[in-house]
């Protein structure tokens, strides 16, 4: 800026005089004012004077010059701030204020004008307008400018300022004095809560508190007292008066009076809030600190008081809010303060009464108790960096809140010792570290001895598998054992188990059982070593001796074993029987000592009561039992499941283990003894290698070959009979409880009539005592014997919530205004009388037909209203009609003769009907005349246009006539009834004088019919139904005809029939909030992105092909009305985005205000629901009307809260992104936004940084501040998602919590069953109230692609069958993220609802499961709710996704929970843990694994000549197990493990026949090859993440539109994970089938390795095969342009792995140089597998002349060294001649070509080299090389700073350039040919292609575009 303003505080404008009599020039009048910018400002000043800038903006319009005013107040603000602009952008917003304000004063001033008078009176005018945050700032101007007027206006400022001040911004509870009157505060509850909360009647008074009088409430006084934070006193103040009053208004019985706050809702919520406390007391051994007094006035009063301050120091202690023991602790000596102050209690030391330690200053808890703990915290997670770090290392989140399960935790003190050694962090890390006052004392503590970790150690390794689920390893052990002894003894009975030998043999499994035990107490040992300082004495010696006993039980048992094996007495037969001599041996004898050990468990097992006793109670015998068991830990106690069910998931494992054993036994195990026999009487003379062991005797490596494989299936197979046992049982379970009883619109057609009785069963509320009644005959009415009888009362209360869905789906424009209209139920007070009025959808021609079928009928009318009435909607249609008709006739004749007779035709009508003579009296053949005429004649009274009063007349005549003359038997009287009315008068000329008009003609002076009709709603609307009705044919039949419409009317009309509590009324429902965590992702497309995008076609266009229909609906909704905004909001709320969202999330307001209305509404108000909600909208200011008392009930039960993270940064920044969440939460008025503030103060001169945790919400169309909480420091310290929704649950409310990711989306429908979705935390789950309600969703993205299909129905059958299984009967379901609701206050008290330590907890949400069951919480699943989602839809989306959750699986692994959870489980529900976390990762690595195995066991077998003499000598062709276990792994791998539950699903959902053809379509889509594709990428990150770790967040964009992926971006993501991996199996395979001697035939070779070819085909090449465009000729030429840039880029510092291969390799093997030695070690060992290809195949050369001597291999490196040596000189000439001397370099080039052929050529001749020999060579060199660059990548830091580094890094490029064009080659070749494209395009859109869009065009678009 070009004017600086001189520093000091003498340089600043003058502050305008409050009296103006000096001569001002005149006003300038071409100035027009702008708004100065109010957002984007220094973060020093951003609090203090924005309010004042925002202020001048909004009155600039009227009142200029206190707009002036209010700027000059805000830079006089500034400048008393920071006088010397030492904060950023202080100086530049001084400089264009002042530039603003010098314009704005000559603008403005006015001769004689008072500046204090004229801005009293505008403050007056806004308070008379009861604007009172626009008045609140204008007082503290006037104060201002009034300190230097004279006295009577000072004195009017201070008053207008006390006056003014009391006004707040308020979240819910309008709490200050001008709140008293809103509806909200009316409520008896509330009313109730607030007396109660501010009885301080005796509370004694601080020092500080002594001058200004009484407190305001309980939280003031304990503010007073401990020093908490204003912003957080008010948020804990609505937060407890909300909580009190919700419990107290659900009380039952009700109490005595309402308005006093019952002890019962005081006493539910101090025990929820407490009972965490309370156990961790109890579990340390100390008394609990809650001091209750006898006086029993005060009970309720300190019990209050106590809950206070929980919540206060929960709502202050940010990041500590993770750590719930450490509040527990916290909590614990404030309360004793507390109690001390309340007894007036004196200090021993001082003599004086007790006062808190930390003091009643502003700020003192936040700085003496938050900020050292978070400081520990902070510090701790910096050694992390950034997840590179060894988990060792550092303490996370459990270890600190781990110390405090411990009695030490009390050596802290209080105030705590910061010398203490919790508070060392051995702070030697060089990262930057948050300044603090007391900074130097921590350093001094480091002084001190660093603690180290808490009761675990995450270790990097895959023994943790087999750590945390030893008992499953150990059991699936020794059954292998048994089979194997079994098959080897070739029993054929199972008497034969009975012989010693045999059964001897069978023993041995004990000394298996105890070396594996051995091993695991060792792992215990070693991988808890590092955490031993925080061990105490009874857990050291817990270690020591279970070492020593399985030691010694490891020497004992083989020992006896030995000695008894021999023993010849056992081993004798009865000489006369086949009955064996049995015999105890010592051995067995040992054996029975040994089992004694674990009889108790196995005891304990059947009765889970008395386990959970033992684990949570405090006795030395139960201690002593429970120490041995497992260590003693707080959590992980007492998780037992009731007998139920734990009878119910024993018998589903005893079933699964019985199948998998017998299996196994007969097609895996048993097959394979054989054939091993045979193999060790084989002996192998002479090898086709050099063999390194040949002293090894029965063929051990061939043994070794073939078992193998089979053993690593063997323990992976469970997973395969888990999936098909859990789709059966699953499926089972879903009929049982009704899932798709209602699959199709045509079943909700036959059964709507239904539909309102089963709403008026579960979501209209019953009186309390009949809710409560769950008797055994309501069990089978509600559930078997489904009453569809109609009550009126359930019809009418239905129908309104009916047509608000269906208006909802229009204001989606999921329907169009007819379908609508015929999709509407009418609502009229003859609903209470009249025939159930049907949505015309169901009338659809029925009333056509029935006039057929009634003009052609011959019989009685008997028999034809009996036929009528067997089609309920046929017989609704006619009654309807005829009643429509006589309301119709009735209003419209108004003649008196005409009166007459259309009631005598009614009459006679009625008459004939209750006779049963309508068919006698009247001739129906007419009858489809009569409706011709009747619907010509409605058409016209809807058009209702005036001309046409003639036709009507007309038709009215005619109608008459028919009925009269053609339909009725006798209508005499009724012909002489018309024609005695029309006499005729002649004149006296005989001439007719006179004439009477014809019937229905008369039009003057008084009309016969009243036409044209009033503009009357109901009788417009009752016109244009009757029209609709005679109208509409059978294309109806298809309404709706949008498919998400009908789909999710087919789900609501499905769950009204499942099983779910019964809804209560809104009063006494639950309380609850939403929150959704957001940080920079699309809140809604823009202008820019919805006409242009990268990908060369814009959004909207996109929009409108995939949702034709949609676009024309919303077209026709808002006619001439369309906006860019609307435009905006409709597109938006088809992505991903988080508009979408909060609209979908604001359904439970609107969900909860109508259900409001219905428990208030009798039949009449129902009835006219419209002219009720219309007038009351008209009183819609009167804080009594309906409106408003809805509001405060919506308010009190419902609160949304968004927390975006980025807000303040993106406001400050101007990011598009901050202007459009306000405008969301201008749309959406009760919406709320908490973000976290990043500013600057100003201390010592220096600017520091100070972070607050901030609520808004929508005011003026800007953001209004609500609460501002200050912050320790920075909240993200660990993973950025947890931390994110850790900041904002404080400003959540309610007793229930449901947490929604910002790709979610909620509908109307769904939002109307939340209250029975919360009921259920209030019933009974097994032996524990719910803790966690899992919601099902519904993946919306599923149209978009192919790829989006299969997502999208991996997902249904996952969140469906797969989490309804896992929640009963196998109770092991926990969080897998959104849409799950929590117990908000039982999580609150124990960790939050994620945990948030980096790295290890990247998978944050299912560790809330892990948490919440580990605490003995309970896990639910209820899929009558549903609630939508979005996935990615593109493979490299799709692949990051799967990444991600692979990387956090294996984190999961190391974690202490699933430690905890494998090994506190029962076997059972441990089993079910495992194969549904952790192990269906580990086992899709396996599976993989066995594939390797498979084939490098072969490659040992044919290279080695084994195969060979197995062929010769025993004739094995074949051997049927290892084609048992490559079929096993492919069902695994061609997705079958995941299709089999789809299937299911899909069968209930949608019907079996549907289910069969959409798999049999998914397969045509190449299913298959992604299913095979994702499991790579499972199994790739999921083994290496546990080695060598490198997991983190992989941000996938959720991009609605598919795009095509370069050549390069697909190298980059693909390469290591997938490319590379199957260029060694296609090796492998082609070595096999080189060498192999077993299978004669080719066809047999391929049938049994074709899974193999299959997954090595599809890594390579389904990333081009699902690639949008990848086809195409000029998508291929661009590719390979930009693939040889990126190759030949040059890497290095700042350049992104995108931009340069070298880059891309540096970032790719980073994960190496972070990993620790023992994985280092392995993944050196497993590189040395690529050395058996150059082994095995250099004897087999021609050239090598069968020679085996191992000089041969040897002499085979020298090709190694020369092409390393050559590449050297090339890299070393290029260095040094490229530039200068370029022909010499060229010619060394040449040199060394000439070299290589002269070597050929001279081995061709010599040594008999021949062609074969190069292509064999090829196959042996090329691993060999790439063998050497995994290890020398494992070795970089100790090389990499020799001069052979370079030469390495340009063998690899060439390495990944050759992968490179192999790959290309094809995919080039195949683009040639036009059809290829089209084919793909078909493939990948198949939906759209069904739905008949147009695909083709928008991809060429963005072809044409690029």
């Amino acid at each position: 800026m070009s004017e600086i303003v001189p520093e000091g505080p003498s340089h600043r404008p003058i502050r305008p005089s409050s009296t103006r009599c000096l001569w001002r020039p005149s006003r300038d009048p071409d100035y027009v004012p702008e708004p100065f910018d109010s957002e984007k400002l220094p973060s020093t000043l951003l609090t203090e004077i924005r309010p004042f800038l925002r202020v001048a903006n909004q009155i600039e319009s009227e009142s200029p010059r206190v707009a002036y005013l209010c700027r000059f107040h805000a830079f006089e603000k500034a400048h008393l701030m920071d006088p010397h602009s030492s904060g950023r952008g202080v100086r530049q917003l001084k400089t264009s204020l002042l530039q603003r304000l010098e314009k704005d004063d000559k603008a403005t001033v006015r001769e004689g004008k008072h500046d204090a008078k004229e801005l009293k009176s505008f403050l007056n005018r806004k308070k008379l307008m009861n604007q009172h945050d626009i008045a609140s700032v204008l007082s503290e101007v006037l104060k201002a400018v009034a300190s230097g007027a004279c006295p009577e206006i000072l004195a009017a400022g201070e008053e207008i300022e006390e006056k003014s001040g009391s006004y707040r911004p308020y979240n819910i509870l309008p709490l200050d004095s001008r709140g008293g009157q809103q509806a909200i505060m009316l409520l008896p509850e509330i009313k109730a809560a607030v007396s109660a909360v501010r009885n301080i009647r005796g509370l004694p008074l601080a020092s500080t508190h002594q001058e200004t009088g009484a407190y305001a409430d309980i939280l003031e006084w304990l503010q007073c007292w401990f020093g908490f934070q204003n912003g957080n006193v008010a948020n804990q103040r609505e937060h407890l008066i909300l909580l009190l009053a919700n419990i107290h208004a659900r009380l039952y019985p009700k109490p005595a009076s309402m308005m006093k706050l019952d002890d019962r809702a005081v006493n539910k919520l101090m025990l929820k809030i407490f009972k965490n406390y309370l156990n961790w007391c109890k579990f340390l051994g100390r008394e609990s600190n809650i001091w209750l007094p006898s006086v029993k006035q005060e009970v309720q009063q300190y019990k209050i008081l106590y809950i206070a301050l929980y919540l206060l120091i929960w709502g202050e202690a940010s990041n500590l809010r993770l750590l719930p023991e450490c509040l527990c602790y916290i909590f614990h000596h404030m309360a004793y303060e507390v109690r001390g102050v309340l007894t007036g209690a004196v200090s021993i030391n001082t003599g004086e009464k007790v006062v808190p330690a930390g003091g009643g200053e502003c700020e003192s808890f936040l700085n003496n108790v938050v900020t050292p703990i978070y400081r520990v915290i902070y510090e701790e997670a910096q050694k992390n960096q950034n997840g590179t770090a060894d988990h060792s290392t550092w303490r996370n989140y459990d270890d600190l809140n781990e110390y405090f399960w411990s009695v030490d935790c009390f050596k802290l003190g209080w105030p705590m010792r910061l010398d203490n050694d919790f508070f060392c962090t051995l702070s030697s890390t060089k990262s930057e570290q948050p300044k603090h006052d007391t900074q130097a004392a921590t350093n001094t503590s480091c002084q001190q001895k660093w603690l180290g970790k808490t009761n675990f150690v995450e270790i990097r390794s895959f023994w943790h598998i087999f750590r945390s689920f030893d008992r499953m390893w150990t059991f699936f052990v020794l059954a292998l054992q048994v089979m194997i002894i079994m098959a080897w003894h070739d029993l054929e009975t199972p008497l034969q188990l009975l012989d010693p030998m045999i059964f001897e043999d069978l023993l041995s499994i004990f000394v298996t059982n105890a070396v594996l035990r051995l091993i695991q107490v060792t792992l215990d040992i070693a991988f808890t070593w590092k955490a031993r300082h925080t061990m105490n004495f009874n857990q050291k010696l817990r270690f020591l001796v279970k070492f020593f006993i399985a030691a010694a039980w490891a020497v004992t048992l083989p020992v006896s074993y030995a000695s008894s094996h021999g023993d010849s007495l056992c081993h004798t037969k009865h000489p006369e029987s086949n009955i064996y001599i049995f015999c105890w041996s010592p051995y067995m004898i040992v054996v029975a000592v040994y089992l004694v050990t674990n009889v108790i468990g196995v005891a304990l097992f059947f009765v889970p009561v008395v386990s959970s006793y033992i684990e949570t109670s405090n006795s030395w015998v139960c201690n002593i039992l429970s120490w041995w068991a497992q260590p003693r830990l707080y959590i992980g106690r007492g998780m037992q499941e009731g007998q139920v069910s734990l009878l119910k998931y024993t018998i589903f494992w005893v079933i699964l283990l019985s199948s998998k054993f017998s299996f196994s036994y007969n097609f895996e195990i048993k097959p394979l003894v054989e054939p091993t026999k045979q193999i060790m009487k084989v002996s192998v003379n002479e090898y086709d290698w050099h063999e390194l062991f040949p002293e090894v005797k029965s063929n051990a490596g061939a043994i070794l070959a073939v078992w193998s494989p089979i053993i690593l299936v063997y323990f992976m197979d469970t997973q395969i009979w888990y999936s098909i046992f859990c789709t059966i049982f699953g499926g089972i379970y879903g009929i049982v409880h009704h899932l798709g009883e209602i699959r199709t619109m045509g079943m909700v057609r036959t059964r709507f009539d239904c539909l309102p009785s089963a709403f008026n069963v579960f979501l209209v509320p019953h009186s309390s005592q009949n809710a409560n009644k769950r008797s055994f005959r309501s069990f089978l009415q509600n559930n078997i014997f489904k009453d569809s009888k109609i009550e009126r009362n359930d019809f009418a209360r239905f129908a309104l919530v009916w047509n608000h869905i269906i208006r909802s789906f229009r204001m989606e424009d999921l329907i169009s205004n007819r379908e609508m209209d015929l999709m509407i139920m009418p609502l009229s007070s003859g609903l209470t009388s009249g025939p159930v009025r049907w949505p015309l959808f169901l009338l659809a021609s029925k009333f056509s037909t029935a006039v057929n079928m009634t003009r052609d009928f011959v019989g009685k009318h008997e028999h034809l209203h009996r036929k009528l009435k067997k089609d309920n909607y046929m017989f609704c249609a006619v009654k309807e009609f005829y009643d429509s008709v006589k309301s119709i006739f009735k209003f419209l004749v108004v003649g008196e003769l005409e009166i007459r007779i259309v009631d005598t035709i009614f009459n006679e009508i009625e008459r004939s009907i209750r006779n049963s003579s309508l068919l006698v009296d009247f001739k129906m053949h007419e009858l489809q005349t009569l409706r011709d005429k009747f619907v010509q004649l409605v058409k016209l009274l809807f058009e209702n246009d005036k001309d046409h009063w003639d036709k009507v007349v007309i038709l009215l005549q005619d109608i008459v006539e028919i009925l009269i003359n053609d339909m009725m038997v006798d209508g005499r009287r009724i012909l002489d009834m018309i024609n005695c009315s029309q006499i005729m008068k002649w004149n006296d000329d005989g001439l007719l004088r006179d004439h009477e008009p014809e019937l229905f003609a008369s039009n003057a002076p008084n009309s016969s019919i009243r036409f044209p009709l009033p503009d009357d709603g109901l009788l417009k609307e009752q016109v244009k139904r009757l029209f609709l009705l005679l109208t509409v044919n059978e294309t109806a039949m298809d309404i709706p005809t949008n498919l998400e419409a009908r789909r999710r009317i087919s789900f609501f009309a499905t769950s009204l029939f499942m099983d779910m509590p019964v809804a209560p009324r809104v009063r006494n429902m639950l309380s609850f909030s939403v929150m959704t965590p957001y940080f920079l992702e699309e809140v809604n497309f823009s202008e820019e992105e919805l006409h242009s995008s990268e990908d060369g076609v814009s959004i909207l266009s996109y929009m409108q092909k995939i949702y034709p229909d949609e676009w024309k609906n919303f077209l026709e909704r808002l006619g001439t009305k369309v906006t860019n905004d609307e435009v905006r909001y409709w597109a938006s709320f088809r992505g991903q985005t988080l508009s979408r969202t909060v609209r979908g999330m604001m359904y439970y307001r609107e969900a909860i205000r109508l259900q409001a209305f219905l428990d208030r509404a009798s039949d009449n108000d129902i009835h006219r629901e419209n002219i009720a909600i219309e007038r009351e909208y008209n009183k819609k200011n009167s804080q009594q009307s309906l409106f408003a008392q809805f509001d405060a009930l919506a308010d009190m039960k419902f609160t949304y809260v968004m927390s975006c993270q980025m807000f303040g940064e993106q406001k400050s920044s101007g990011d598009p992104h901050a202007q459009d969440i306000i405008d969301l939460m201008i749309r959406f008025p009760s919406l709320r936004v908490a973000y976290i503030e990043e500013k600057e103060e100003i201390a010592d001169s220096k600017p520091h940084k100070v972070y607050y945790s901030v609520l808004v919400k929508a005011g003026n169309n800007l953001d209004q501040e609500i609460y501002r909480i200050k912050l320790p420091g920075c909240p993200i310290i660990g993973e950025g998602k947890p931390e994110n929704q850790n900041h904002a649950i404080i400003f959540t409310r309610g007793e229930a919590l449901q947490t929604i990711d910002m790709n979610q989306d909620n509908y109307l429908e769904e939002a109307c069953k939340m209250r029975n979705v919360l009921q259920e935390f209030l019933k009974n789950h097994g032996e524990h109230h719910p803790t966690i309600l899992g919601l099902r969703e519904h993946i919306f993205t599923g149209s978009v692609s192919s790829l989006a299909g299969f997502m999208s129905y991996q997902e249904a059958s996952f969140v469906t069958i797969g989490q309804r299984f896992l929640a009963n009967p196998l109770r092991v379901r926990f969080h897998y993220g959104h849409p799950d609701v929590f117990d908000r206050v039982f999580h609150i008290t124990r960790g939050g609802i994620s945990k948030a330590s980096k790295t290890i907890n990247l998978s944050e949400d299912i560790f809330a499961g892990y948490n919440s069951t580990l605490r003995r919480g309970c896990i639910t699943y209820n899929e009558y709710m549903q609630v939508g989602k979005g996935r990615d839809v593109g493979l490299n989306q799709i692949s990051k996704f799967e990444a991600k959750v692979a990387n956090g699986n294996s984190e999961q692994t190391l974690s202490r929970d699933i430690y905890r959870l494998g090994r506190r489980f029962d076997f059972f529900r441990m089993l079910s843990c495992y194969f549904t976390t952790v192990g269906f990762y580990f086992n899709s690595l396996i599976s993989i694994l066995g594939v390797y195995i498979f084939l490098y066991g072969q490659l040992y077998l044919v290279l080695s000549g084994v195969e060979k003499a197995l062929l010769a000598e025993a004739q094995m062709h074949n051997i049927e197990s290892l084609e048992t276990a490559l079929a096993s792994q492919s069902f695994l791998q061609l997705g079958l493990l995941t299709g089999l539950p789809m299937v299911m699903e899909l069968g209930l959902e949608k019907g079996f026949r549907l289910a069969l053809s959409d798999f049999i379509l998914m397969q045509l889509q190449l299913a298959s090859v992604f299913f095979t594709f994702s499991l790579g990428t499972k199994a790739h990150y999921f083994g290496r993440t546990i080695l060598h770790g490198g997991s983190k967040y992989r941000p996938t964009g959720r991009r609605f539109v598919v795009f095509h992926a370069s050549f390069a971006e697909n190298y980059q993501l693909y390469s290591r994970s997938h490319f590379v991996k199957g260029f060694e199996l296609l090796f492998l395979l082609i070595v096999y089938n080189m060498f192999r001697k077993s299978y004669e035939s080719s066809m047999v070779y391929f049938m049994v390795t074709f899974s193999t070819w299959f997954m090595a085909a599809t890594w390579l090449f389904a990333p081009f095969l699902f690639n949008p465009s990848g086809f195409v000729w000029q998508k291929i030429v661009e590719d390979w342009t930009e693939w040889n840039k990126w190759m030949k880029n040059q890497g290095g510092i700042g350049v992104q792995p995108d931009k340069s291969w070298e880059s891309w390799w540096n970032a790719e093997h980073a994960h190496l140089r972070h990993s620790g030695l023992s994985s280092r070690i392995l993944e050196v060992l497993l590189s040395l597998r690529f050395f058996i290809y150059q082994y095995g195949l250099v004897y087999h050369l021609d050239i090598s002349q069968d020679n085996k001597n191992f000089m041969v291999y040897v002499l085979s490196w020298l090709v190694i060294v020369a092409v390393f040596i050559s590449v050297k000189a090339v890299n070393e000439g290029h260095r040094c001649l490229s530039t200068n001397y370029h022909l010499l370099f060229r010619f060394l080039k040449l040199l060394l070509f000439l070299g290589v052929i002269a070597c050929m050529v001279t081995l061709s001749s010599v040594c008999k080299l021949s062609i074969t020999d190069l292509i064999v060579c090829c196959l042996a060199f090329l691993p060999t090389g790439w063998g050497l660059l995994l290890i020398v990548q494992v070795l970089r830091p100790n090389i990499e700073r020799y001069g052979i580094w370079e030469p390495i890094r340009v063998i690899a490029q060439a390495y990944d350039y050759g992968m490179g064009s192999l790959l290309f080659a094809p995919i080039a070749a195949l683009a040639w040919m036009p059809v290829i494209s089209a084919i793909q395009t078909r493939v990948l859109f198949h939906q759209a292609f069904y739905r008949q869009l147009q695909i083709q065009p928008i991809l060429a678009a963005k072809r044409k575009h690029r």
